[in-house]
């Protein structure tokens, strides 16, 4: 093992490259080859020079850059390459590649608008993300963490449209101005009670020293801090919200980069700021420390999240769900004062990256392919789409913790970890390790429906979606009274009922009716005796009335001539309207009138999303449906072809995107999801293959994705990085504390 730094260029190349590479992208943007020719140049690079440093890290080696001290305290801004932080920049590096030739395919094939603001805020965000893997000690690191933050802003709001600046400014506001306020507020009390912001393999010494009191309230400023980033309850609002962005961001936000900055960030504190033993030892009531807390918000969080996740029938929004459960593994992970429930932890980051980006990516293929968002809309789509489909399918069985997938790995350890720490160091350990239990039987539930309904329905019967059918859980009609606009099989189901419930106005079941039909009749004639009285009582109230108004009709004197109002009127003094005057362009469709039908009618789980069913740019909730009720799908006007956002381009483009989950140039006929008239096209796997499916610039790194998940399960020390992995354990644990 060699103790001492050796001083090396080559973290900070790794920063710069993609950085650098971002001014080149801006200055091809009339290019749109040569710019994403860059972007793949840059993703290489990168990763060469982080893969170049990994034999010697594995053997001990940590490189290092320093700026020098430029803060008070001797400060430093300095970047190490150490074992922890290879693990990140490793892994968030090679997955810029898969990332990268995924891009040009989404963003070519779905027409999106300022395609060279995404890629280089993509660049920029990537070297970012290395400053985070590489960062020395804390104010580095919330250097970076502030930097990803805003530069990844513009991903988040590329559409442009309300919901998407709406979406990014809840994204700031919680991870830069919430999340980094108290990041900051932690260092600045871990400074104050240590002297010291480094980060050290088993924590700093003087923290051991310091105040409880001081020391458990610097912890939780910056877990919490960090753990905004990583999508804890109740502070992972933005993470849904953020899936109005293109499906790529997507990837990038919950596999590669943002959250799993958080979640490394937390990482960091636990083993390099604090120390396993102290954070196990940093005492609680009730028998709890600083490390049985955080596991218990990560419990929370994941049984929580999971249960949201059945709920959602919008494919994306499901996975936002499954990314917050699926976080909280690696924080209670991380809480687990063990061996194995640390290795459990840290090797659940790349399981985790490799089968979210699997899934991210298979769910932008679906919208390229077929423009299908929401998966009740998916019966059968699987013989159109089987190597996507059949790639989720792999990556949603590692997400629940089936054996030879990269899932089952890092859940078996944990478990394993949970277990000890129950038997060896207090029993309250155990109930972490039923919420990992009930996680997988929870992961399924919500997993399964989408396999099923692309596998094993037909287009013209399947299923409701989602799977939890109830009030709370979303049903399949509203139960609000049919008054405004509402569907005709919904007459008499004003007060509960169901359509076919005619007589079930106060939610009675229809074979009620059989019973007492006698009494119906009855009551029947009873109402016509009441309607006719009450008819022959206004006949006279209006006699009566008229009778006495025309005493007061004005004579026609007394009426103002219409040109002396400035009315408009025709050469006979007529009024007439004047359409000349019309800021209205009739040449487009007219605003859709408030009917009342609502996103809540089909999707009640989607009503307090900001693209439930059917919504249009505005987000606005009664004007849901106006962008599916066009049988040609170009409500949306995604109706130009792939082109870049550089001079050549007009700017009333970036207009054209008021509907993320509209677009009208895929394979399969005119519509605005689901299948098309006559059903899906079946395609078998050869054809496939040969690229019938989808162009490879997507279905390459989805397959690519797949085939990591599959590998971490069945050889995850040859690939790397569970050897990393140990050896960042063992240099963190006590001496002490048993191994294997």
């Amino acid at each position: 093992m060699i103790d001492a730094p050796i001083t090396d260029l080559r973290p900070l190349l790794a920063v710069l490259v993609s950085f650098v590479a971002a001014f080149f992208i801006v200055a091809s943007h009339r290019s749109p080859n040569v710019r994403e020719g860059w972007t793949i140049a840059a993703a290489v690079a990168k990763f060469a020079i982080v893969a170049s440093m990994l034999p010697a890290v594995l053997d001990g080696v940590v490189f290092e850059w320093s700026l020098g001290a430029f803060l008070p305290g001797g400060i430093e801004f300095v970047l190490r390459a150490d074992a922890l932080g290879m693990l990140f920049a490793f892994l968030a590096s090679g997955l810029w590649i898969v990332t990268s030739f995924y891009s040009i395919g989404y963003m070519r094939g779905n027409g999106e608008t300022n395609q060279t603001r995404y890629f280089a805020a993509f660049a920029v965000s990537l070297s970012a993300t290395m400053g985070i893997a590489f960062a020395g000690n804390l104010v580095t690191i919330f250097v970076f963490y502030e930097i990803l933050s805003i530069a990844t802003y513009p991903l988040v709001a590329h559409d442009e449209t309300d919901e998407a600046r709406a979406a990014g400014r809840k994204y700031l506001a919680y991870t830069m101005f919430g999340g980094g306020v108290l990041v900051l507020a932690g260092t600045a009390l871990v400074y104050l009670i240590a002297g010291n912001v480094s980060f050290t393999a088993g924590g700093i010494e003087e923290l051991a020293n310091a105040d409880p009191g001081l020391a458990m309230l610097a912890f939780f400023l910056l877990a919490i801090g960090f753990g905004v980033k990583a999508g804890i309850m109740p502070l992972h609002q933005w993470l849904p919200e953020a899936m109005v962005a293109p499906t790529p961001v997507s990837g990038l936000l919950h596999a590669v980069a943002v959250v799993k900055s958080g979640a490394f960030g937390v990482s960091r504190v636990v083993l390099d700021v604090y120390g396993p033993e102290l954070v196990f030892n940093l005492s609680l009531p009730f028998g709890f420390s600083a490390g049985l807390v955080l596991s218990t918000i990560g419990a929370i969080t994941l049984t929580a999240a999971s249960i949201i996740a059945m709920r959602k029938d919008h494919l994306k929004q499901r996975l936002a769900y499954s990314t917050v459960s699926q976080l909280s593994y690696i924080i209670l992970g991380l809480g687990l004062f063990g061996w194995y429930g640390l290795v459990g932890a840290l090797l659940h980051i790349p399981a985790h990256a490799f089968m979210k980006l699997t899934l991210f990516f298979c769910a932008g293929n679906l919208h390229v392919s077929t423009h299908t968002d929401y998966i009740s809309e998916m019966a059968g789509i699987g013989k159109r789409m089987p190597l996507t489909m059949g790639a989720f399918t792999v990556a949603s069985l590692g997400m629940a913790g089936i054996p030879l997938l990269a899932g089952f790995v890092s859940k078996y350890y944990m478990l394993i970890g949970g277990i000890r720490m129950g038997a060896q160091l207090t029993p309250i350990a155990y109930y972490l390790v039923g919420a990992l239990l009930l996680s997988g039987v929870l992961n399924i539930a919500y997993f399964w429906p989408v396999i099923y309904t692309a596998f094993f329905e037909a287009e013209d019967a399947h299923d409701a979606k989602p799977l939890v059918n109830f009030r709370l859980g979303g049903e399949s009609r509203s139960t609000l009274p049919a008054t405004d606009g509402g569907r005709a099989v919904d007459d008499a189901a004003t007060s509960g009922g169901r359509a076919a419930d005619d007589a079930a106005t106060d939610g009675g079941r229809p074979e009620d009716g059989d019973d007492d039909s006698d009494d119906t009749a009855d009551d029947e004639a009873d109402i016509d005796e009441v309607v006719e009285s009450a008819e022959g009582d206004s006949a006279i109230d209006t006699e009566d009335t008229e009778s006495d108004d025309d005493a007061e009709v004005p004579d026609d004197s007394d009426i103002p001539d219409a040109e002396m109002d400035d009315l408009p009127t025709d050469e006979d003094g007529v009024v007439r309207p004047d359409f000349d005057t019309s800021d209205r362009d009739f040449s487009e469709p007219a605003e859709r009138v408030d009917t009342g039908d609502y996103a809540v009618d089909s999707r009640p789980s989607d009503a307090n999303v900001p693209f439930g069913v059917g919504r249009g740019g505005n987000g606005d909730g009664d004007e849901a449906g106006a962008g599916r009720t066009d049988d040609t799908g170009d409500t949306a006007g995604h109706d130009a072809p792939a082109h870049d956002d550089g001079g050549s381009d007009d700017d009333s483009d970036h207009d054209d995107h008021d509907n993320y989950a509209a677009h009208d140039d895929h394979d399969d006929g005119d519509h605005a999801g689901g299948p098309p008239a006559g059903g899906w096209e079946h395609i078998d796997g050869l054809d496939a293959l040969c690229g019938r499916e989808s162009t490879w610039f997507t279905l390459g790194p989805i397959l690519t994705a797949m085939s990591l998940a599959v590998l971490l399960g069945v050889i995850p020390y040859e690939m790397g990085f569970l050897e990393l992995i140990e050896l960042i354990v063992d240099t963190r644990l006590p001496e002490e504390v048993l191994r294997p």
